[in-house]
């Protein structure tokens, strides 16, 4: 069975055209076997002569798309660069701003507890010196 599959796909072909080179030699076997590498050597040396040339041209396209793609890379590298920069500067300008925040509400608590210290001073003095003036007036002082 796989014998025959390969006949039909392989044989068949050969077959027509062993027949068209023979038909076209006018029913000479010697002059279509002629004929058949004479078109065989000027198919050989045709795609010899165009090997070189794509060769060229496949390594110069590889070489174009891999630059294309380095400077892809290269550019995606850099905008990931620049968007991490700019995050870091706003990072920066956000601490910035919170530790003026907090050195300001530092010194506004210090102010308010200097002045609420000094006001509670400033009434105990009060109340001491009454209470020294009424409790010697008890017991025969000023």
């Amino acid at each position: 069975m796989a014998g025959r599959k390969a006949f039909t796909f392989i044989g068949l072909p050969a077959a027509g055209v062993g027949a068209y080179y023979l038909y076209n030699a006018g029913g000479s076997p010697k002059v279509a076997e002629k004929q058949f590498e004479a078109d065989a050597a000027q198919l050989s040396s045709k795609v010899r002569s165009e090997l070189p040339g794509k060769e060229k041209e496949a390594k110069t396209s590889a070489k174009l798309y891999a630059q294309e793609a380095g400077e892809k890379v290269d550019k995606a590298a850099d905008d990931a660069k620049a968007a991490t920069n700019k995050v870091d500067a706003k990072l920066e300008s956000y601490r910035a701003s919170a530790e003026k925040k907090l050195d300001e509400s530092r010194r506004e608590t210090g102010a308010k507890l200097t002045s609420a210290v000094d006001t509670f001073d400033k009434t105990v003095e009060k109340k001491a010196s009454e209470t020294k003036g009424w409790l010697g007036g008890w017991f025969g002082g000023k």
